[in-house]
């Protein structure tokens, strides 16, 4: 295959995987992707799940492999495959036991968010009345992340619990897929005082695409968002922004009852307030699959970005955080 043109990397997706799904990635350009691979998930789940993977990656050998490292992804670029690197947007996988987020890291794990929108044995999750912030198993885990090179994750945590573990990691952490508050009223999307503060200490704010987190959701204007990252590079600095789009490409919708719940409740959590939650939204028509990454460069092209910025957003920030942070 042809080496991809333009650095792709997509901080965050939740597909329902296919063959097709795959071909879309290496055809849009894209050499690195964050999937999901776990939400409430045990251990010896998750371990199916990479089981899964490695079929697949044995299946579609000729467009994805697995992602370790940033050498992967410039590996990717260079024979036009996607590197898949993979994350938990919950903590579960490791249940109460310190060591295995050692072990998950050795399967290949690389982020991991501390909490769901729930309490979890480390942090307090967004949508919890009181965020009582890192729990002392979570200071510990954090020190582990650490020293193993496994990306913090708090994309769904509370605001306490977020700055916290900004000041309590040794590393920059991320917020892989969310978008400023001030833009749009979402629980889900970050303060400004916690986008300062992730920036100040050199971690990354990925763009979420989910409409829930957009203004006018699935009307989303291409043009209104890109203003957005044009003030959030005034605000924040432009090392500090890319993009985590959130995509669940082709996944039903009873799957939102899986996220929202897992297994501690019998009726959906809606969560944000709105009962429309329980399906999946449609997405903005400009960004419909990993197809449309090109039209989110050409709108920053068309409104005022500079190459070189363009390239930091669409992929070069997450290379960075990623050599450095792995």
């Amino acid at each position: 295959m042809a080496a991809h043109p333009h650095l792709i990397i997509d901080g965050l997706q939740y597909c329902r995987w296919s063959k097709d799904i795959f071909q879309q990635m290496n055809a849009g350009g894209v050499s690195a992707v964050h999937v999901t691979i776990a939400y409430h998930e045990n251990f010896r789940e998750t371990v199916l799940a990479i089981e899964q993977w490695n079929r697949w990656f044995e299946d579609y050998a000729d467009y994805i492999f697995l992602g370790k490292s940033g050498a992967d992804i410039q590996r990717a670029r260079d024979s036009g495959k996607t590197a898949i690197f993979f994350g938990f947007q919950n903590p579960s996988p490791i249940e109460d036991d310190i060591g295995l987020v050692e072990i998950c890291f050795c399967l290949g794990a690389r982020f991991m968010q501390l909490s769901y929108n729930n309490q979890s044995f480390l942090a307090s999750g967004c949508y919890e009345s009181v965020d009582t912030g890192i729990t002392r198993f979570g200071k510990q885990v954090i020190k582990e992340m650490n020293r193993l090179g496994f990306v913090i994750d708090m994309s769904h945590s509370g605001d306490k619990s977020t700055l916290q573990a900004i000041d309590l990691s040794a590393k920059p952490i991320v917020i892989s897929h969310a978008n400023p508050h001030w833009w749009h009223e979402a629980l889900r999307n970050k303060s400004h005082d916690i986008l300062k503060a992730l920036s100040d200490s050199k971690g990354l704010m990925g763009f979420s695409l989910y409409p829930h987190h957009l203004k006018n959701g699935s009307q989303c204007n291409i043009n209104d968002f890109v203003d957005m990252i044009k003030k959030c590079a005034e605000c924040y600095g432009i090392d500090y922004i890319a993009l985590g789009t959130d995509l669940c490409q082709d996944q039903p919708d009873d799957i939102v009852k899986w996220m929202r719940n897992g297994r501690w409740a019998k009726d959906i959590d809606y969560g944000e307030g709105s009962k429309d939650n329980a399906g999946f939204p449609d997405n903005p028509i400009w960004f419909r699959n990993n197809l449309n990454f090109i039209t989110i460069r050409k709108a920053l092209l068309d409104n005022g970005f500079t190459q070189e910025e363009v390239h930091r957003i669409m992929g070069g920030n997450w290379l960075r955080f990623i050599n450095e942070a792995f």
